[in-house]
């Protein structure tokens, strides 16, 4: 509850703010598909990124051009430069975090499909057609045994 109101506290169902050290996937431009960090909120539109080990250079992006992520740096001072930005990274482990996750494992075997050649989707075909065969002749084998 309130202190003297009465009424109850609600959670909000928003967890993702954008923030000043907030890790972000860049949605668009040269950089898309890599890490940055929000090291300082311009205006409403825009926010002044840096992704000093993803070599994301410093500048100002819109907002709908970025995608929150769930990690954040704590305590990094408002336009902190690419040295502390560098160093807070390493700390909080944030880049191998990242890779642990089951969003970026999904984004690069996006990437990895996108640039197989059909020599590589015609292999990747054989391999499914004997599996679903051995699949298939464990199931008919149990299903023998079982009656």
């Amino acid at each position: 509850m309130h202190p003297g109101t009465g009424r109850l506290k609600r959670q909000s169902t928003f967890k993702r703010f954008v923030e000043v050290g907030r890790v972000v996937l860049v949605n668009d431009g040269p950089s898309a598909g890599k890490l940055a960090v929000i090291v300082e909120i311009i205006d409403h539109n825009r926010a002044l990124i840096d992704g000093p080990t993803t070599s994301v250079p410093r500048q100002a992006f819109p907002y709908r051009n970025l995608i929150l992520t769930p990690y954040t740096l704590a305590n990094l001072p408002r336009a902190a430069g690419s040295g502390p930005l560098k160093k807070a990274l390493e700390k909080a482990g944030v880049l191998e975090k990242w890779e642990q996750s089951g969003w970026a494992k999904k984004l690069a075997a996006r990437q990895t499909r996108k640039n197989s050649s059909d020599f590589d989707r015609f292999q990747v075909q054989l391999a499914k057609k004997s599996r679903r065969d051995l699949v298939r002749k464990a199931y008919v084998k149990e299903k023998k045994a079982s009656a």
